[in-house]
């Protein structure tokens, strides 16, 4: 059987880095789990918001939490209200811990792979046909200036009795070349007869490093 590695965990130290940033010894399993269930929390709250991304730091009782997000208004909005919300209720989570909230624009929806699952997940509970759900998001990427997409859904499709599998691919995705700049996103379409889960992989180019930046400097002086 093929084994499948997680493209982000992959590229970690190399073109990525984490979204939890933070070190500790001894209370690390408890900060694990409170980072956990602020995520849970924060995209619970703010799903319709269109979270792509959220990143913790930490130091020492404070955090400094980063939301990355395709409708900033909604999360902030009006006078920053529901974001005065928010700060109060994630305190509470932390118990009392003083809690920073950035807000970042994600300004290309189309090429962030959570939201493109998130969006594909939306219309599959709405009943649209998935092969044109997943075609359209498809397209739309690759407008938008992708290099590679990829989509797997997988579940009881168009209701079917046994659950199956299909896929569409457009590009390439290099998913074993770790410079590639291939993000990926999951979610979950939940449906009168099931849930369905759909995966993207989306390609966005390479990203070369420093130092092979500087060798092919050095061998074109050469």
């Amino acid at each position: 059987m093929g084994q499948k590695t997680h493209p982000r965990g992959f590229r970690l130290g190399v073109i990525e880095s984490w979204d939890s940033k933070w070190f500790a010894a001894h209370p690390y399993k408890a900060l694990l789990h409170e980072d956990l269930r602020l995520r849970e929390f924060i995209k619970k709250r703010l799903y319709h918001a269109g979270i792509s991304r959220i990143e913790i730091e930490r130091m020492a009782n404070k955090a400094k939490i980063n939301i990355h997000t395709a409708r900033p208004g909604i999360v902030i909005g009006k006078k920053g209200a529901e974001i005065e919300k928010l700060k109060v209720d994630i305190q509470k989570l932390m118990k009392g811990k003083e809690a920073y909230i950035n807000i970042h624009e994600v300004r290309r929806p189309d090429l962030d792979p959570q939201l493109v699952a998130e969006n594909v997940a939306l219309q599959l509970e709405r009943r649209v046909a998935f092969r044109r759900a997943m075609k359209e998001a498809v397209t739309r990427a690759m407008r938008m200036g992708a290099q590679g997409v990829k989509i797997h859904v997988s579940g009881r499709l168009a209701g079917a009795e046994i659950a199956r599998r299909e896929w569409y691919r457009e590009g390439r995705v290099p998913l074993q070349t770790l410079r590639a700049n291939v993000s990926y996103g999951f979610a979950e379409a939940k449906t009168t007869y099931g849930v369905i889960g759909i995966k993207s992989w989306i390609f966005r180019g390479e990203i070369i490093t420093r130092q092979e930046e500087e060798e092919k400097r050095a061998t074109g002086a050469a």
